[in-house]
């Protein structure tokens, strides 16, 4: 749409707002860092200049973004502390819930991609309460805060900016109202624009790729998403050591990919799991701390993928917890 010079019903509003006068964020409208990123969409994607100065014009810094960045729960948190914030009771029942609610489409993306849908279940548990949270902030305010006011990771949010702007057009959403995380994460399962525009899937066929509103495209595309980067049906996820926790100390994986020992490796070592598993099995081992001492997991290629979604070992341990306490507690009912 914003290719388009003829301007949108979005533009048309955002004019409107920017008339109105005082209370109109400018933070962006000078700055040099935002011209030289419209005039590169310009040039390269052949986006309409005024449009877009007139969408910077009105996207807000927020330092609020810039606080919540600089302390992710997953880099702040012991495991023992993180785990409780998302293997609960309430999220627990909520996974089951939402389960019943949409099996047949769980089923059909398992079908599909081979998913297991627990995960999935879980995933969408994890990121935004089933949809009850999919986050409040304006992605244009969030994507242009980390692009043009946080060095850090500025590389990476400038791309992201790109990628939601082509999206927006794509998929016609407005990119002046479209909300999401403070990192610019969208929909029930929080794809930030790069994934949205690569992995989410229209699993229903009509024609678009909606992850706030379409439940068949959200837990399509969040299957997709796994499938794609390599999830392997029905092998194992991660087992907690029971044997040679002392040798366990000493051979704590330098990365949670599984492609330097198999489990006959660390049996070797006495470092065994209840249940034992398969010898010839790739697996990492991972420590998490206890509030007694450590624990340690062998993590395999499925453990491996959800950090894929998140690259955090303490949020993919969350993720496969909750999708296990999940799967147990529909059985029971």
């Amino acid at each position: 749409m914003l290719k388009n010079n003829k301007p949108g019903t979005w533009f048309v509003s955002l004019l409107a707002t920017l008339a109105a006068g005082p209370g109109c964020a400018e933070d962006f409208h000078a700055d040099p860092q935002a011209q030289a990123f419209i005039e590169e969409m310009v040039e390269r994607h052949k986006f309409d200049r005024k449009q877009l100065q007139t969408l910077f014009a009105e996207a807000k810094k927020r330092d609020d973004i810039l606080e919540a960045i600089a302390r992710p729960a997953e880099k702040t948190k012991p495991w023992y502390e993180y785990r409780k914030i998302f293997v609960k009771p309430a999220r627990i029942e909520g996974g089951v819930k939402f389960w019943q609610e949409n099996e047949a489409i769980l089923q059909r993306a398992q079908q599909k991609f081979g998913v297991d849908p627990a995960l999935v279940v879980a995933i969408i548990g994890v990121e935004t309460r089933y949809g009850a949270n999919t986050g409040s902030y304006r992605v244009i305010d969030a994507l242009s805060t980390l692009a043009f006011a946080y060095p850090p990771r500025s590389k990476f949010f400038r791309s992201e900016l790109e990628q939601f702007l082509i999206l927006a057009q794509e998929e016609n959403v407005d990119p002046a109202t479209a909300t999401g995380s403070y990192a610019g994460a969208m929909g029930y399962g929080q794809f930030i624009p790069s994934s949205y525009r690569h992995y989410a899937v229209d699993f229903d066929g009509d024609g678009k790729r909606d992850l706030w509103n379409n439940m068949e495209d959200i837990i399509g595309s969040v299957a997709n998403y796994f499938h794609r980067h390599g999830w392997q049906a029905d092998k194992p996820v991660a087992h907690k050591v029971t044997g040679g926790l002392d040798a366990a100390a000493q051979q704590v994986s330098e990365s949670l990919k599984p492609d330097k020992k198999t489990a006959a490796d660390f049996a070797k070592a006495g470092i065994t799991s209840t249940p034992p598993l398969p010898g010839e099995l790739p697996v990492a081992l991972l420590k998490l701390e206890q509030p007694d001492g450590p624990e340690y997991w062998l993590t395999g290629k499925n453990f491996y993928v959800i950090t894929r979604y998140n690259r955090s070992p303490l949020y993919s341990m969350a993720v496969y917890q909750l999708s296990e306490a999940i799967r147990d507690a529909r059985k029971a009912q």
